[in-house]
This record gives C-alpha cells, sequence and structure tokens, in this order.
C-alpha cells in the first residue's frame, strides 16, 4: 500500500532558499518522526495543517 502525502497544500511546507528547494519546515519533526513517516506505520502526516490563508482574515474580522 503505498501512502501519499498531500505536501504541496501544508502550510508547512516552504521553499528553502539554501537548499533551493521545497522542504518540511514542521519545527516539532524529529528524527523519530520522520522514520515513522518513511517507513509507513502512520496512515498521515501528524504535522500537515491545509495553507488556507483566508483563516487568518477570518480571525481578524
Amino acid at each position: 500500500m503505498s501512502i501519499q502525502y498531500n505536501c504541496d497544500t501544508c502550510s508547512n511546507y516552504r521553499y528553502d532558499e539554501d537548499y533551493e528547494e521545497y522542504v518540511c519546515m514542521a519545527g516539532t519533526m524529529d528524527e523519530d518522526d520522520y522514520s515513522r513517516l518513511v517507513s509507513g506505520t502512520v496512515k498521515e502526516c501528524p504535522y500537515y495543517r491545509f495553507d488556507n490563508e483566508y483563516d487568518i482574515v477570518r480571525k481578524q474580522m
């Protein structure tokens, strides 16, 4: 079974100018979390957050 993550819509997926590519910026991810994601022992990324810029605007209203 192949697990797919939709990183393109995640707010933690940002362009890193040092690496010149998109990387996961979830600050709390450690080696154990990463190994669980890669090995497929979890069904979805625990750090996925839908990147919806309109959420901020709604909170300000």
